[in-house]
């Protein structure tokens, strides 16, 4: 393996282990459809489609992650949906 295979390799390792953290959004009887898309549009910055598909799929699979990456940004962005009254933690 080349010196330039192996930092290439390296780098590839770093950015993924940066990036392990997700936003999981659980599904509720209490919150419209309508309500969880417009949270996930302006939390998480869902387009307003893939906000939608991610409401369907809490609805039929309980749960769906809705935002990856690195802690410090997911944080403010789980309290956020926890304010709006959505189920959500990061794993």
């Amino acid at each position: 393996m080349s010196t330039l295979e192996q930092v290439q390799e390296e780098v590839l390792v770093e950015e993924a282990v940066g990036i392990n953290n997700e936003i999981v959004l659980y599904n509720d009887d209490v919150n419209t459809f309508d309500h969880v898309i417009e949270t996930l549009v302006r939390v998480c910055d869902h387009t307003w489609e893939q906000a939608e598909q991610c409401a369907i799929l809490v609805h039929y699979k309980g749960k769906c992650t809705v935002k990856t990456g690195e802690l410090p940004k997911l944080k403010p962005q789980c309290s956020a949906l926890l304010d709006a009254g959505l189920s959500a933690e990061i794993i």
